[in-house]
């Protein structure tokens, strides 16, 4: 029988140095983990019958590794076809499987299919017995083991799967082969299973369980001695841990991974480790640390790709942070490398790469290099895709030749090409890069529009390219955040913008709509602005689990209005959506950098030490953007409540502060913030059954300030509401846990210090014994789940604050907003004297339990009592209070 010892560092290396070769790169940013090979276990060494035929499956693996796979394909093929003469249906089905490898390599999909289901169907033929005692190293004295091959053979289906976008059939084939494993009595391609069916697990989006599953395996190979499997296992752990955003411990387990490489003397997997760690710095934005762990990879690595794609990670983040002298060192020898590779997926792949990195450098900078030379390395690895037969790799490459047209604007090549590398992933149901060449193909057709001079029909052509670019993001949802390991650069610059650029389009007045955009584009607009909010939470959480359902505003409350501002990068665009009529628009032409740089200057001023001429000035500027156009409509309506899906920086800013010359917007409205009606659930409140959970510190705790007005808050709510208290010392997650999960009260109030950020991990609310992170806080409030349907009606965090300079910050309260269940949250924009919070809140419940006012109602009276005190009357004390979700 041939020798079944595949190592697993090869494929596992190229799982992890894939899914990380795109941070920061762009060309390979967010489509990896559905193409990569998944880990293939180690087996254990069998002995096969026929030395020839032995020799050609060790040679064929052995050019496998080199990334020659076409030859190896060929020797493979040859020794199925002579076991097949000699009778010998196991190692016929072993050359089959390994064959198989071969082809997903080349991207020959049907090939691979052909060539595994052989594999499989000759394995049904023998006879198998899971409860043989037979131990894989009795193969090694002549024993036929056939379940290592049928193990063997399912990991290679499960990896054919996934790479053809059938996860949860490749989870099962995974599923499939571990049992397969245990019956041979093989740990280590158990482990290896196991880590497979994590990444299945993340690309569904099902990251918590990859993550647990991983976990296990972590602590199973942690009670084992160091081995070459306990290294690449931890590694995969720390991949994983990254990819959810876990970036401290993913550095953490990395280490460990390198250490264990280290002590057992494995300079492959110890370059590997250091170019996730590499990957990990970066993303912890520690740059320095990122290039050196780069060049220690470099240094490491005893594979030429290994080597290469180290240096490539290293020039993209040099080019990104705009290191060029060093950046002009290290290409030529990235140059050198190319020139001397063999073959293969990667070789193409790292040719595109270094041709999407030499279009990001400036052309008055070093080391720039004339389009010609970028076009020439482009179509070298065209001609060696076609080569290899290979339509992906085809037309990554194609699509990037089109992308460097589109660039020196020359858009009758740039379309030809861009629409033949979108035909190219479509004849192989690659969304996960059709989307790329949708969004090209809609910037081209939109130039062409506007170089015509109004583009008649190349803009009409351009939505159609963008709405099919979107549609394919909405499709791609769990991939997008399986493989964004870094928000600020992926998200904000490979997905973001293709929402953003496909309203701008929809919304730019044509002369056949009467230079006003129509209702179906302006239907089309609001849906796409709301889907973005989604993707943003998706990508906030790094995890698609946000389910939106349409809503008509004439079905959630008749006296609302919807209003979606909409910063474009040359004018503030609004729609406007009164009950029962059509939508309205209106937009002012003024600049992204001129916006931001007011709602800057206006959240500024809203700190008392500014003057109030200021503070004034800047509030009737946005006013006058937000509001004014529509005070007619508004006028002769009925509506009460104005209800915001705001965009951006306009997050920062308190809408209640808004000022018309007389008077402030709260004075006229109730307001309430959304993330969008998809993620509305309407519903009145019912306050016969109104009790209420408090919680909270008066103590400084972990460097955060004392609240002494927390206790005097407390109590004045308690006066109001029946309520429960948690105060200091008894105020820990596991006794707040405990008590949401023994009642379900409507009503969840923490008066705590709480910190948004547009990063999960650092958005979080302080206990007496620690931090509750804001999935934590999902895991925490979800637990009543189990015991009741009736979700929480009102959570209140009465002492947050914004991260220091992060501009997105508000990220974070939408989440936890939409992440706790709460039908509505009312928090703070910032941390207001607790003194008059308490007073504030006080007045608040007051008004929620007796009257018959909605959610938002309550908290505009609360607000315009705090106006009429001479010592709160200032919007620093009442404005940053904001309720979002349900406002009724």
């Amino acid at each position: 029988m041939a020798k079944l010892c595949w190592r697993i560092e090869r494929i596992m290396r190229s799982l992890i140095q894939s899914i990380h070769y795109t941070i920061g790169l762009g060309l390979l940013t967010l489509v990896l983990v559905a193409t990569v090979l998944p880990v293939a276990a180690q087996h254990s060494p069998l002995v096969a019958q026929n030395s020839q035929f032995t020799t050609q499956l060790e040679e064929g693996k052995t050019l496998y590794e080199a990334g020659h796979f076409t030859d190896a394909a060929v020797l493979w093929q040859q020794a199925a076809q002579a076991y097949e003469a000699q009778g010998d249906s196991l190692d016929q089905a072993l050359s089959l499987s390994y064959l198989s490898l071969a082809y997903q390599e080349l991207g020959q999909w049907q090939a691979a299919q052909r060539a595994i289901t052989q594999s499989l169907n000759l394995l049904q033929s023998v006879p198998t017995n899971p409860k043989s005692k037979t131990r894989p190293q009795d193969a090694v004295l002549g024993q036929q083991n056939p379940q290592l091959i049928l193990a063997h053979a399912l990991n290679t289906r499960g990896s054919l799967q996934l790479a053809m976008g059938q996860t949860e059939t490749a989870l099962k084939s995974w599923k499939q082969s571990e049992d397969a494993y245990i019956a041979a009595r093989d740990e280590q391609g158990r482990l290896g299973s196991q880590i497979n069916q994590a990444q299945a697990l993340q690309t569904l989006g099902l990251y918590r369980q990859a993550q647990t599953l991983l976990t296990q395996v972590k602590e199973t190979l942690q009670s084992q001695p160091d081995s070459l499997l306990k290294a690449t296992g931890l590694r995969s752990l720390g991949v994983a841990l990254q990819v959810v955003g876990d970036l401290k411990k993913s550095k953490d387990i990395l280490e460990q991974s390198f250490a264990i490489a280290q002590r057992i003397g494995s300079s492959p997997d110890s370059s590997a480790a250091l170019f996730s760690l590499g990957n990990t710095a970066r993303a912890l934005q520690d740059y320095q640390k990122a290039v050196e762990l780069y060049q220690q990879a470099v240094t490491t690595a005893t594979h030429p790709m290994s080597r290469l794609e180290a240096q490539l990670n290293q020039l993209s983040l040099l080019i990104q942070t705009q290191q060029w002298d060093t950046a002009q060192v290290l290409l030529p020898q990235i140059q050198a490398q190319l020139t001397h590779l063999p073959l293969s997926r990667a070789a193409v792949y790292a040719q595109v790469n270094l041709a999407e990195n030499l279009m990001h450098i400036p052309d008055n900078l070093p080391p720039s290099t004339s389009p010609a030379t970028t076009a020439q390395l482009l179509a070298r690895a065209i001609q060696q895709a076609k080569t290899l037969q290979d339509p992906r790799a085809e037309s990554y490459a194609v699509g990037e030749l089109g992308r460097l047209y589109e660039q020196v604007q020359q858009w009758k090549e740039a379309q030809s090409l861009t629409q033949e590398a979108l035909n190219l992933a479509q004849s192989i149901n690659a969304d996960d890069i059709a989307y790329r060449w949708q969004w090209q193909l809609g910037r081209i057709l939109k130039h062409q529009g506007e170089l015509e001079g109004g583009g008649t029909r190349a803009i009409p052509k351009a939505i159609e390219a963008y709405s099919a670019a979107v549609n394919t993001l909405q499709s791609l949802r769990s991939d997008l955040v399986a493989v964004n390991p870094d928000v600020q650069f992926s998200f904000r610059d490979r997905v973001e913008p293709v929402y953003r650029e496909l309203v701008e389009l929809l919304l730019q007045p044509l002369a056949e709509q009467g230079r006003v955009p129509s209702q179906e584009n302006l239907i089309q607009a609001r849906q796409v602005i709301e889907s973005l909010q989604l993707a943003e939470l998706d990508n906030f959480f790094r995890e698609a689990c946000l389910k939106g359902k349409p809503e008509q505003i004439d079905r959630v409350d008749p006296a609302a209005a919807i209003i979606y501002p909409i910063i474009l990068p040359n004018r503030l665009a609004v729609i406007f959506s009164l009950p029962g009529q059509p939508l309205h628009y209106y937009q002012t032409l003024v600049s992204q950098s001129e916006v931001e740089n007011t709602i800057e200057q206006a959240l500024q001023s809203l700190n008392p030490v500014f003057s109030n001429r200021k503070r004034l000035q800047f509030s009737q500027r946005i006013y006058d953007w937000l509001i004014r156009p529509t005070e007619a409509l508004l006028a002769t309506s009925e509506v009460k409540t104005l209800v915001f899906v705001l965009d951006g920086s306009l997050r920062n800013l308190p809408m209640a502060a808004l000022y018309d010359g007389k008077q402030y917007l709260v004075e006229k409205y109730s307001i309430a913030l959304s993330q969008g009606l998809q993620l509305l659930e309407p519903r009145s409140l019912l306050r016969e059954r109104l009790k209420a959970l408090t919680a909270g510190l008066t103590e400084a705790r972990q460097g955060f300030a004392a609240l002494p007005g927390v206790k005097s808050e407390l109590t004045q709510i308690s006066s109001e509401v029946p309520s429960e208290l948690i105060l200091n010392q008894q105020f820990t997650q596991k006794a707040l846990e405990k008590q949401i999960s023994k009642v379900a009260f409507p009503i969840i109030h923490l008066a705590t210090h709480a910190q948004f950020s547009s990063k999960a991990e650092d958005t979080f609310l302080l206990t007496w014994d620690g931090r509750i992170n804001v999935k934590d806080f999902d895991e925490l409030l979800r637990t009543r789940e189990r015991l009741t349907t009736n979700p929480i009606e009102l959570l209140v965090l009465s002492a947050c604050q914004t991260a220091v300079g992060d501009k997105r910050a508000t990220l974070g309260l939408a989440g936890l907003a939409v992440r706790s269940g709460a039908r509505s949250t009312l928090a703070t924009l910032w941390s207001v004297r607790d003194q008059s919070t308490a007073d504030f809140m006080a007045k608040f419940y007051r008004e929620l339990t007796q009257t018959k006012v909605n959610k938002a109602e309550a908290l505009r009276r609360a607000q315009l009592a705090f106006l009429k005190k001479p010592r709160y009357q200032h919007p620093f004390y009442w404005a940053p209070f904001i309720l979002v979700g349900n406002w009724l």
